[in-house]
């Protein structure tokens, strides 16, 4: 099972799903294999124990078999980062072919997934945005046209991504925070056209889980904010996404860096700084 950072908010609590209910086994998704040998990838139910164990309880409806001589590991690692922009693109704001997409945030794992489900699913230009100044430089190597460094000068933050992306049409946003309000803003001033549809999708919120957005952002553009998480899109659209988006993973379409460690370690693995572009992977 990867150690996700949904992993980590979940358990202690600072998740918006979160009810407080104890005991709780962390975890919110794995591979395993049933007891009729079959390997299959799994979401955690939310009323069930989740999947921090060598052995658990899945709601079958919640799980899809995966094909022979798949690499596990990398589908325990790529699913989770990879699935919030898939479902973004595929079901909250379907993207059409060669539509130019900006990703902030793009330089965490999940933002980096981003920039390349985004090309699978056929954008023409994809801007990537992130914090990490050492990590820019890496992104057009996994499909980014272009790079913005997003540093902790909030006027030169803001003006970047409108220097950058001014005509984009869809944004995933793996920030939110000051990062967010503030691009959102230059970005509408910028634009040519400011008839012309910007979509923006939230679905993280690392610096902060609110911005300041004048109203003004509302009125005097085609701007469309919605967000896409658990409660946004169905559990079924979800699971309807998933045997698409492991053939992608599989057939290498979508890249990981996955480390494995003993789930026996897991309190050593908890405690760790992440890595920049890594995935853990929990095995039994």
């Amino acid at each position: 099972m990867g150690l996700h950072p949904r992993v980590r908010t979940g358990a202690s609590g600072s998740h918006y799903t979160s009810t407080g209910k104890l005991p709780m086994v962390p975890g919110i998704d794995g591979v395993g294999r049933r007891e009729d040998g079959r390997t299959v990838y799994f979401v955690a139910d939310d009323e069930l124990v989740g999947p921090m164990a060598t052995r658990t309880v899945i709601d079958s409806r919640r799980s899809v078999v995966l094909p022979d001589g798949v690499d596990v590991v990398r589908i325990a690692a790529a699913m989770n980062p990879a699935m919030s922009a898939w479902v973004a693109l595929r079901r909250r704001v379907p993207i059409e072919a060669g539509q130019s997409v900006l990703i902030l945030g793009a330089t965490g794992n999940a933002g980096q997934m981003a920039i390349q489900v985004a090309k699978r699913l056929g954008a023409g230009r994809v801007v990537g945005a992130g914090r990490d100044r050492a990590r820019p430089a890496t992104l057009p190597g996994i499909g980014a046209d272009a790079t913005v460094a997003l540093t902790d000068d909030a006027e030169a933050t803001a003006a970047a991504p409108a220097e950058t992306a001014t005509e984009v049409d869809l944004v995933v946003d793996h920030l939110w925070g000051r990062p967010a309000g503030d691009a959102i803003m230059a970005l509408l001033r910028a634009r040519a056209d400011r008839s012309r549809a910007l979509n923006w999708i939230q679905i993280g919120s690392m610096p902060g889980p609110t911005i300041e957005l004048p109203s003004v952002a509302l009125r005097s553009a085609n701007f469309r904010l919605q967000g896409n998480g658990q409660g946004a899109v169905s559990t079924r659209a979800y699971l309807a996404e998933l045997p698409s988006l492991i053939e992608e993973i599989d057939g290498g379409g979508i890249a990981v860096t996955a480390r494995t460690m003993p789930l026996a370690d897991v309190g050593t693995a908890w405690t760790e700084p992440e890595v920049p572009g890594v995935r853990t992977v929990l095995t039994p």
